[in-house]
């Protein structure tokens, strides 16, 4: 996925259920001694797997001392503003009814946002959060593509879509074609993120 090194560490006890449904209660300590750990080896910025971090920015970007990228949802202020007037930016997550105020106020991202989950769908958030050994590519590409004219349909003003969920990168092309519209993931937003911290030379 990456065109730059990585490095990881896996923060035990962090599952997607519990990162999710249960709000990652009692897991900030954990997230904030896995960034110092990746700064000690040698990174130079740390990124998360899961949007619903976005609670803890703050905190692990204290622990670590680099910067910190720990949500999708950290792209939706800067992409609202490339959008024209009367466009806003919708977000497509794999739990809607997990999603709280203090998860978007902690990132900078209104209240109000167009958000739409894929709950709804025969196997995404399932598979996903219940930790799946197996999960129907197809159907899952078919869930998203509902969950963003869901989206479209109910908020007709959207003008581009950020997806909250990592799991959520593989379909945003199908997402684009279906809709027209330009879709924003984890991955266009840590190669972003690692663009400034590591700018390319050019040939002059």
């Amino acid at each position: 996925t990456w065109p730059f090194p990585v490095l990881y560490k896996i923060v035990v006890g962090a599952s997607p259920d519990m990162v999710v449904r249960k709000g990652a209660k009692g897991l900030k300590k954990y997230f904030m001694q896995a960034a110092k750990d990746l700064v000690a080896m040698g990174a130079d910025g740390i990124g998360t797997t899961c949007g619903f971090l976005s609670l803890f920015q703050d905190d692990i970007a204290e622990a670590a001392g680099v910067p910190v990228a720990s949500s999708s949802l950290m792209q939706i202020p800067w992409v609202q503003s490339t959008l024209p007037p009367g466009k806003r930016v919708g977000v497509i997550t794999i739990s809607k009814e997990s999603v709280t105020p203090e998860h978007l106020e902690a990132v900078g991202v209104p209240l109000d946002v167009p958000l739409v989950g894929t709950e709804g769908g025969k196997t995404f958030t399932t598979s996903v959060l219940d930790d799946g050994d197996v999960m129907d590519f197809e159907l899952a590409k078919g869930d998203l593509i509902s969950a963003a004219n869901d989206l479209v349909r109910e908020h007709p003003e959207v003008g581009a879509i950020v997806l909250e969920c990592t799991n959520m990168g593989p379909f945003s092309k199908d997402i684009n074609l279906a809709l027209g519209l330009p879709v924003y993931d984890v991955v266009s937003y840590l190669t972003w993120f690692h663009a400034g911290l590591r700018p390319q030379r050019y040939r002059v």
